[in-house]
């Protein structure tokens, strides 16, 4: 099984794909999309399910999502269609960081895909380019809420503390006008979501010939994340806009 089923599988619980319940998603949505006609891009957007909510929630909104993944892709069509809001989302499969500039939009969107472009500040260089004036930007990004052990950094590499991380985003020319620290609740959450729903897959799929590889890429990220990083990760969104235009 690929890496990207086993994604799949582990977020059929959990669409949004980070460490948010849907109350926060959607006061997210609610700070960074003020006047409800905005057109908004989502680099890295996979099933794009941020957009979906907006959409449906908002129906003079419009949006475009990047991702590399066909499937996803494939997956978000379905569920714009089946919402009826497919006339007003369009889709690219392409590297988010390969996206070129387009008309400018009034929020991009990226969370948890900061890997995309190599780091936090790239991805805000990159939606910076995609940026109306006066837009606004919906980043998500992890980082250490302690110390964390040598087998977490290497697992998430050099990450910085909450206050390191938006005092960097400030001086690169941001303002916060908002933001989300995930809860310890909303954290536990996710990861029970998703290596609870490949275990149950596994153990529902005993004859499936990936139900051994699965079962084991369960128990794995389990450990990880109760012996790894579970004390250490924390995870937050911020509503950005340009200091000076």
């Amino acid at each position: 099984m690929s890496r990207e089923q086993i994604s799949a599988i582990a977020h059929a619980h959990h669409p949004i794909k980070s460490p948010l319940d849907d109350d926060s998603v959607s006061r997210l949505l609610e700070r960074s999309l003020p006047q409800g006609h905005e057109r908004v891009l989502d680099l890295g957007c996979g099933t794009a399910e941020w957009l979906l909510r907006a959409l449906a929630a908002r129906p003079h909104l419009h949006a475009e999502g990047v991702d590399v993944s066909a499937v996803s892709l494939t997956r978000a069509r379905q569920a714009a269609r089946e919402l009826g809001v497919d006339e007003r989302l369009v889709l690219h499969q392409q590297e988010a960081a390969e996206f070129g500039p387009s008309e400018p939009f009034d929020l991009v969107i990226s969370i948890g895909a900061t890997h995309a472009f190599g780091g936090l500040l790239p991805t805000l260089a990159a939606a910076r380019e995609h940026l109306a004036p006066g837009g606004r930007v919906l980043i998500g990004e992890s980082y250490w809420e302690r110390t964390p052990s040598p087998a977490a950094v290497e697992m998430f590499g050099e990450l910085a503390d909450l206050a390191t991380t938006v005092d960097a985003v400030v001086a690169d020319g941001w303002t916060p006008v908002h933001g989300h620290v995930s809860s310890r609740a909303e954290l536990d959450a996710y990861e029970w979501a998703c290596w609870g729903s490949l275990a149950s897959w596994a153990l529902d799929h005993p004859q499936d010939p990936a139900s051994a590889q699965v079962l084991e890429a369960a128990t794995d990220a389990r450990s990880d994340w109760l012996h790894g990083y579970r004390d250490s990760f924390g995870f937050v969104c911020l509503v950005l806009r340009r200091t000076t235009e």
